[in-house]
């Protein structure tokens, strides 16, 4: 795949970046060997790897998953300017 200056114009145009005309030609040329480099990864056999998530073999700590309030409301509502009823409290702000 090959990268021109018109495509790299349209490019940033979608991607709401200022390109000046005179960067578009070493854009293209970089966006080319990038392509590249991606081309040659695709002829890497990977047949027989394992996905991984990490360079490092680990596993997740699980823990129940339950619903709880926290059980935090009093220290919360402390903080509040105002409360009611368990509630925060603020002024009406529609009319």
């Amino acid at each position: 795949m090959s990268v021109d200056k018109a495509t790299v114009a349209k490019i940033a145009n979608l991607a709401r970046i200022a390109v000046k005309e005179d960067e578009l030609e070493p854009l293209a040329g970089e966006l080319n060997n990038i392509l590249d480099w991606i081309e040659q990864l695709s002829e890497v056999n990977t047949d027989g790897v394992q996905p991984m998530t990490s360079a490092v073999d680990m596993s997740l700590p699980w823990r129940t998953d339950k619903v709880t309030d926290g059980g935090y409301r009093d220290k919360i509502l402390a903080n509040a300017p105002k409360a009611a009823h368990g509630f925060f409290s603020v002024p009406k702000v529609i009319e």
